[in-house]
């Protein structure tokens, strides 16, 4: 494909994009999607919230809405720098800005990623597998997966951690050679997924190493990681959009 110099791939139809809800439309004191929410990725607290980094994009808040407020958009960027900025307020992303300054020089043409599947369900694990195929051709950006975290740049991290994970990917980052980057990919591994609270579980990477970029989903369509990963490197141009901060 030619993205990002030209169009992106056409998205199937049953794409689930960046949530919105329209608060006009909510009636007074309802808070029938939050309650329906699995992960608790709504909150009512005057003004509506969408975090990003628990949900689940499963459709159960619209389903339960009354009002037909809640939509599910076709908008596959989706990455932030921060695990703040995916709570959403107003339907306004802050979208990733990336690496800046020394950083980017080093790893702006040049990325080097061991990928650790710490207790994931091979979701997140297939979708980001599929950017290394003839289709998606992630080496074209100077971005490739490694074998060895001695190898690499940095850890793209899969999975709500588990107890038996914990371990193996603190040894991992540890191997790694600074600077070191960390990715967080799925709600699994930004804040546990349908698994937050589990006593198996530890909610996913997020104050466990320090993360540079979180891209949520459940899971993230491989042209919402790819996205993530090309605003992360300085590969795309910032473009402001309506409901949006990029």
């Amino acid at each position: 494909m030619r993205y990002p110099a030209g169009p992106p791939p056409e998205l199937p139809a049953h794409f689930r994009g960046r949530p919105t809800i329209d608060a006009a439309r909510c009636p007074p004191a309802c808070r029938e999607c939050a309650e329906a929410c699995p992960t608790q990725a709504i909150t009512i607290n005057g003004t509506p919230r969408i975090d990003l980094g628990r949900c689940l994009f499963c459709t159960d808040c619209l389903r339960a809405c009354p009002s037909d407020a809640i939509a599910f958009s076709r908008d596959y960027r989706l990455s932030t720098d921060t695990r703040e900025a995916l709570v959403m307020e107003d339907n306004v992303l802050e979208l990733a800005r990336g690496l800046q300054g020394k950083t980017r020089r080093l790893f702006g043409r040049s990325l080097k990623l061991r990928q650790v599947s710490a207790g994931g369900c091979n979701g997140c694990e297939m979708d980001t597998n599929v950017l290394s195929t003839i289709g998606w051709d992630l080496a074209r950006f100077g971005i490739q997966f490694v074998a060895s975290p001695r190898h690499a740049d940095g850890l793209l991290v899969t999975g709500c951690v588990t107890e038996n994970m914990q371990l193996a990917l603190q040894k991992t980052y540890d191997a790694l050679t600074p600077p070191k980057i960390v990715i967080a990919v799925g709600a699994c591994a930004i804040s546990g997924g349908p698994f937050i609270d589990h006593p198996e579980g530890h909610n996913g990477v997020t104050g466990r190493l320090p993360v540079d970029l979180f891209i949520p989903g459940c899971p993230p369509h491989p042209l919402t990681i790819l996205d993530g990963l090309l605003r992360f490197l300085g590969r795309i141009d910032p473009e402001p959009t309506p409901g949006q901060r990029t």
